[in-house]
């Protein structure tokens, strides 16, 4: 099925942790969006989505609804936060926001790739 169009205005965006950090584990995430609302997966409502965390980078199909794997990590309760144990050492984190069946929004809402370091 064809993707979803998002707002023109919508981001999406890490409120923590911030770029660059080192972080004990568990490492606290949380989710930032403008522009649009989270609605849990499976709810079809114009304007909403749910988060999806891609954890070192995991080569994705945007054209395709996203799978879900250790490194694709879906949020379809409409969480816009988690805790999540990751193995010392560097790691990028990526959010991904998807329409209420998990297929990314086009234009795509993606944040910025960041890279922490736990400890």
């Amino acid at each position: 099925s064809l993707p979803t169009t998002a707002p023109a205005d919508a981001r999406v965006y890490f409120i923590e942790p911030a770029d660059g950090a080192t972080l004990g584990g568990p490492v606290r995430i949380v989710f930032g969006l403008s522009g649009m609302g989270v609605a849990p997966a499976g709810t079809q409502v114009e304007g909403t989505g749910h988060h999806h965390l891609l954890v070192d980078g995991p080569a994705v199909d945007v054209t395709q609804p996203l799978p879900a794997s250790g490194q694709v990590i879906h949020f379809g309760k409409g969480q816009t936060e988690t805790m999540l144990e990751l193995a010392p050492g560097t790691h990028t984190l990526q959010l991904m926001f998807a329409d209420w069946k998990h297929q990314p929004f086009n234009p795509g809402l993606a944040s910025e790739t960041i890279r922490i370091t736990v400890k």
